[in-house]
């Protein structure tokens, strides 16, 4: 289909292309697997859900071929975090539809990618957004984003950025769609994905740390025990009185029954969640980052309101709690003996009391006598054999009353 393209200059695209490749080789994969299309409709360069690139001759023709390279990382990056996947979750989660919400979430996508995507070769393009474009940190999620940011005075002047469904998840009449040709398959783009995850753990080097985090996220698919945590969470944020509160933003149906009385409707948030992880000596290096990896895995539970989320590392003595900023910053310390008794006591003697506590240990510890106050779930790191210096056949009883589920 390429040969066919008329007036796309495709010799400069292709040595954007390569000067890409040059200055990002983990993604080269990734780059080469886009399947250009010649679209005058497009504004610019856009890509859909199934790897293909759309790009306007015109703006090839008066971009230069470094800020061309810049831009073609740009695109395909939006594929590889799965943002169009991303984007019609938080839209169904959060009731959101709309022109304007689809732009919201490019534009916070687009601050994700592009915090650390420049510079090592590849120079800024003009008008790229970045996190203080919006005056927001460096360094977060596209949906932390999403939660920080309206559309005003900030974005007034973003209403022009379009780069297609494969960033925001709606489709554009420009598009070929599902059944066009040159798409790649679902198994397709997971294999893409994956390679390139390998390249980058295989080969770190200078890679950008929202890179890294990626790919260790891409090599550790999700476990079925998420699923079971997704539940209690939501059995927890349905119960009576877990994170209700009353707002006149929605006034209730009633109050078609009360002529002159606007009354408040009952609006439900999502729980609070205290995470006690083990960090005792019987708790290997790997075990601890599977926990993060589990950590990162509860905020999105929660839609990503990691404000909700606490951290505890415990192995005799609950450590301090702290609020989640982002798993890889997250210090945990220990090493010692293990009570995860005093982790729980901690939990519930926070201000804000949790909803659900979620444990994450190899189950080597003396549990509460009597069952919290609050819901709890054990995920317990899975193994072969379990070893205890003064039990040789000891093995692991977490507590009836907990929801026990196996990780890794």
């Amino acid at each position: 289909m390429t040969a066919d393209i008329g007036r796309l200059d495709l010799d400069k695209l292709y040595a954007a292309r390569l000067l890409a490749v040059r200055a990002r080789p983990y993604l080269a994969t990734a780059l080469f697997a886009l399947h250009i299309v010649e679209s005058p409709r497009a504004p610019t360069m856009g890509v859909d859900r199934y790897w293909r690139c759309y790009v306007s001759p015109a703006f090839v023709d008066y971009t230069p071929v470094e800020e061309l390279a810049s831009v073609l990382v740009h695109e395909v990056s939006h594929l590889l975090r799965d943002h169009h996947g991303r984007s019609d979750r938080f839209a169904q989660r959060h009731n959101l539809s709309g022109p304007a919400e689809r732009l919201r979430m490019n534009i916070a996508a687009d601050a994700e990618i592009n915090d650390d995507a420049f510079g090592h070769g590849l120079i800024q393009p003009e008008g790229a957004i970045m996190p203080a474009t919006l005056g927001l940190a460096a360094g977060e999620l596209m949906e932390d984003y999403l939660h920080q940011f309206r559309l005003g005075r900030h974005t007034q002047d973003m209403a022009w950025l379009d780069c297609g469904s494969g960033a925001d998840g709606s489709d554009r009449e420009w598009e070929l769609g599902p059944d066009g040709a040159d798409g790649l398959t679902e198994q397709e783009r997971e294999a893409v994905r994956f390679r390139v995850a390998q390249g980058i753990i295989g080969e770190p080097g200078n890679t950008p740390q929202g890179w890294r985090r990626w790919a260790e996220e891409a090599m550790h698919p999700p476990q079925p025990w998420r699923d079971l945590l997704g539940a209690a969470i939501r059995a927890a944020a349905s119960a009576s009185g877990a994170g209700a509160d009353y707002t006149y933003g929605r006034p209730a149906r009633r109050s078609a029954a009360v002529p002159g009385i606007v009354l408040p409707s009952l609006r439900r948030t999502p729980p609070r969640v205290s995470v006690v992880i083990d960090t005792s000596g019987s708790v290997s290096d790997v075990e601890l980052g599977s926990a993060l990896l589990e950590t990162a895995a509860v905020t999105r539970a929660v839609g990503g309101r990691r404000d909700l989320v606490t951290v505890l590392s415990c192995d005799a003595a609950a450590r301090i709690t702290d609020p989640l900023c982002r798993a890889e910053g997250i210090a945990l310390i220990g090493g010692g003996g293990t009570d995860l008794r005093s982790g729980f006591a901690k939990a519930l003697r926070a201000q804000s009391r949790p909803d659900v506590i979620v444990v994450l240990t190899d189950g080597q510890t003396p549990w509460p006598a009597s069952r919290p106050s609050c819901r709890t779930v054990v995920g317990l790191f899975r193994r072969e054999h379990t070893w205890n210096d003064d039990e040789p056949n000891y093995v692991p009883a977490p507590p009836s009353w907990a929801r026990v589920v196996h990780i890794g």
